[in-house]
């Protein structure tokens, strides 16, 4: 555990000091050492006690008639939404989980951006429960996402500077952006499922304990992962020495890790972890949001040295390639052409 460093990142919201300089030095050491930190001390840090986080988590008490009514196309072809809404268990799949994918329509951040194509699935509204079912859901659903917005803008404009570029390089891109929060449950297997659970995609062998892996091993493939975790261990990163190590869940902290996109556009500068979840001995429950840019904004190389030359590309492009390859998104991946094609 002492190679995830826990940050008080107070300082990234306030003005210039030698405190901020400290705190983006310990930041960019973790995003180009492991790849993974916990942050501490931030406008929003009270959403993380236990009582706020089941407000959020409240969702999973629905009855199945209720969630039903909030699945996405793929699983019930009456529905209308593509890429936001809930997404049930899947028996036999690795990753045994079920929740909901939601997007910035919740919070009421913004008006929708203009010039985009609004029958992209990509910026489709979420389905939501009744206000009736859930009362002061959709609120606290609303805070949390404006809180964790702020989060992801202050750790890239870190990263900014610890790159030496403009702390708002990255601004423009992610203004106007479709940053998801996602809740999920794993619910513990049931071991006379029928399958096998004895093999390698299936279990790993943890302090001398046989544990089943809840969470397939992946490196998230965006921009920067703020996980709040609901005091249930369960979460590994891999360290530099190619070690599993235990990412402690605690209270009034988020666990971040770094995308693959980023690593990609900072020059390989910011590390892209890979990470998975194993069972603990009852349920577990997570909450991650992913702090991304708009549909449309231009992934470019950046000015840095070293940097290789690549060919421009849209991030929605992106993000839909790589979001219909896990098993939540199957069969859809036709429901979206590319609004530009990548260099071949």
């Amino acid at each position: 555990m002492a190679d995830i460093d826990t940050i008080a990142i107070a300082p990234l919201f306030g003005p210039p000091s030698p405190a901020r300089d400290q705190t983006d030095s310990r930041i960019m050491a973790a995003a180009s050492g492991i790849g993974f930190m916990a942050i501490r001390d931030f406008p929003g840090d009270d959403w993380l006690t236990p009582q706020n986080r089941a407000r959020l988590l409240a969702i999973f008490s629905l009855p199945e008639a209720e969630k039903h009514k909030l699945l996405r196309w793929n699983f019930d072809r009456t529905k209308h939404n593509v890429y936001r809404g809930w997404f049930p268990l899947q028996p036999t799949a690795v990753s045994y989980k079920e929740g909901i994918d939601m997007g910035p329509d919740i919070a009421q951040v913004r008006p929708a951006p203009t010039g985009l194509d609004a029958n992209d699935p990509l910026c489709e509204a979420t389905p939501l429960p009744p206000e009736s079912a859930l009362p002061g859901w959709r609120e606290a659903a609303a805070g949390y996402y404006k809180a964790m917005e702020a989060v992801g803008n202050a750790l890239l404009r870190s990263v900014a500077r610890g790159l030496g570029l403009s702390e708002t390089i990255f601004d423009a891109d992610f203004e106007g952006g479709i940053s998801t929060l996602r809740l999920i449950r794993y619910p513990l297997r049931d071991a006379d499922s029928g399958i096998d659970l004895s093999g390698p995609d299936f279990s790993v062998l943890h302090n001398g304990e046989t544990r089943m892996i809840i969470g397939r091993e992946h490196a998230d493939s965006g921009f920067v992962t703020l996980l709040a975790q609901d005091g249930v261990e369960g979460l590994q990163a891999k360290n530099l020495a190619g070690e599993w190590i235990d990412v402690p869940p605690a209270d009034n902290t988020l666990a971040v890790n770094f995308g693959q996109l980023l690593e990609r556009w900072t020059a390989g500068q910011v590390r892209a972890t890979r990470h998975r979840v194993i069972a603990p001995s009852k349920a577990r429950f997570s909450i991650p949001f992913f702090y991304e840019p708009r549909v449309d904004a231009e992934i470019a190389p950046l000015p840095l040295k070293g940097a290789e030359p690549f060919e421009p590309f849209l991030y929605g492009d992106y993000l839909w390639d790589t979001a219909t390859k896990f098993v939540e998104m199957s069969g859809v991946r036709h429901l979206r052409e590319p609004r530009r094609a990548k260099a071949s």
